[in-house]
């Protein structure tokens, strides 16, 4: 019974960071026109 109380106070927690997350929104600003580097420059076969 313990543990079943501790997870739906886990998940009441973790629902009530997404929503405080996602009603405060994303910040501001642009995002970069340059595209991420996923490997290792020179490093292709």
């Amino acid at each position: 019974m313990r543990a079943f109380v501790a997870a739906v106070i886990g998940l009441a927690a973790a629902f009530a960071l997404v929503l405080t997350l996602s009603a405060v929104g994303s910040p501001p600003g642009e995002t970069s026109p340059e595209p991420l580097l996923t490997t290792v420059p020179g490093s292709q076969r």
